[in-house]
């Protein structure tokens, strides 16, 4: 059982590091543009090229899985991490940069795609009594937090210490060394249980529309708060923009935390609500003749807090109607969504930057946008849950 338990916060540990190199370079995207000319649109492809690994590491996963176990396909997306970050600290150019991102997308695939089942299932080895509901939710809020994580520490880094483009990537592959050690000792829970593959399973459309409009917003906000930073609040620091990106993933992990006994119609309609409030305060405050720095960082606080509510309550809504055989499948499809919403938003932004459009500008188009989709998926999908339970009544 101690092993077990023992694994557990291996696993535990192994994700936080993995997820949190995701977001680690957000901060440091400004000394990029600077040392390699690179535009606004260049950027926001770099920002977001890593959505495209993961997204495709997510559809492997199930087959990865299948043949060399949970901790093996854990060791594989550490190992992949520690590639990626060696190959950002050596490859000083744009191409170095790009493979290195796409790299970090495959092992955040693999490791978001397989531990949150490998946590739940070492939580029930260690206690067969125990309820899955902890594990679950550490699981989840690990897969959210600790992408502010990165940002912060390389913020940080940046700011304080010499070589900003080289000693983070140093930092991870030495937590990488540690986290693989800890793998290693690791029991193995098996292959997956879900006899599906993703896309074999058929993601409600409100759901999926949920989730991607959820971290269209986050991913609006983290992929153009250091231009805004820089730009209109005219605050160069690393560390700020690493602690504003802090700020919002943190917000989402407590709005998890505190809606842990409310039922998931009710954290999804309040994460709805959380995200249009924050999208307006975003607008209103870039928008002001005096922009405000506080309220551009309660505004994204407040769509953190909505996106990660939003997230808890759309997968609670469909986890629950979803045969136990289908739940791996149908959470890999609800995480591609994710991913796509954290990345799709942002390229768009640095097509209309690229092409002329004011930050300000910018960020009201999309936010209006993403607004809409967010009450739209709130509405269908909340609608849907009252029309089945009448049904059911």
């Amino acid at each position: 059982m101690t092993r077990y338990r023992s694994g557990f916060w291996a696993v535990a540990f192994a994700f936080l590091i993995v997820m949190a190199f995701a977001t680690l370079p957000s901060p440091l995207y400004g000394l990029y543009r600077v040392r390699d000319g690179l535009s606004a649109f260049t950027i926001t492809i770099v920002y977001a090229i890593w959505a495209a690994g993961t997204i495709a590491a997510l559809i492997a996963v199930p087959f990865i899985a299948e043949r060399i176990g949970r901790r093996g396909t854990m060791l594989a997306a550490v190992a992949t991490m520690m590639v990626a970050a060696g190959e950002l600290a050596a490859w000083k150019s744009l191409p170095g940069l790009l493979i290195g991102r796409t790299l970090t997308g495959f092992a955040v695939g693999m490791a978001a795609g397989t531990a949150i089942t490998y946590l739940i299932e070492l939580r029930l080895r260690a206690d067969p009594n125990a309820s899955p509901a902890i594990a679950r939710t550490i699981g989840t809020s690990l897969n959210v937090g600790a992408l502010g994580i990165g940002p912060l520490v390389a913020g940080f880094l940046a700011q304080r210490a010499a070589r900003p483009l080289t000693l983070p990537y140093l930092v991870w592959i030495a937590l990488g060394a540690v986290a693989l050690v800890g793998l290693a000792a690791a029991p193995e829970t098996g292959a997956p249980a879900a006899s599906q593959a993703p896309f074999s399973v058929r993601l409600p459309v409100p759901a999926g529309a949920g989730t991607l409009a959820a971290f269209a917003a986050n991913g609006l906000f983290a992929g153009l708060s250091g231009l805004f930073l820089a730009t209109t609040f005219h605050r160069s620091s690393h560390a700020l923009a690493g602690l504003t990106l802090f700020i919002v993933f943190t917000a989402g992990v407590l709005s998890q935390l505190l809606t842990a006994s409310l039922r998931a119609s009710r954290v999804f309609a309040l994460g709805t609500l959380s995200m249009l409030l924050g999208l307006v305060l975003l607008v209103v405050a870039v928008r002001l003749s005096t922009p405000s720095l506080a309220l551009f960082l309660v505004s994204g606080g407040l769509i953190g807090a909505g996106a990660g509510a939003v997230f808890k309550g759309t997968t609670g809504l469909v986890l629950d109607g979803t045969a136990p055989a289908n739940r791996v499948a149908m959470t890999a499809e609800l995480l591609i969504a994710c991913f796509v919403g954290l990345s799709v938003p942002v390229i768009g932004a640095g097509v209309a930057l690229d092409q002329g459009a004011s930050a300000p500008n910018t960020v009201l188009g999309f936010a209006i946008l993403v607004g809409l989709g967010v009450a739209g998926a709130g509405w269908g999908l909340l609608g849907r849950r009252t029309s089945s339970s009448a049904q059911a009544a």
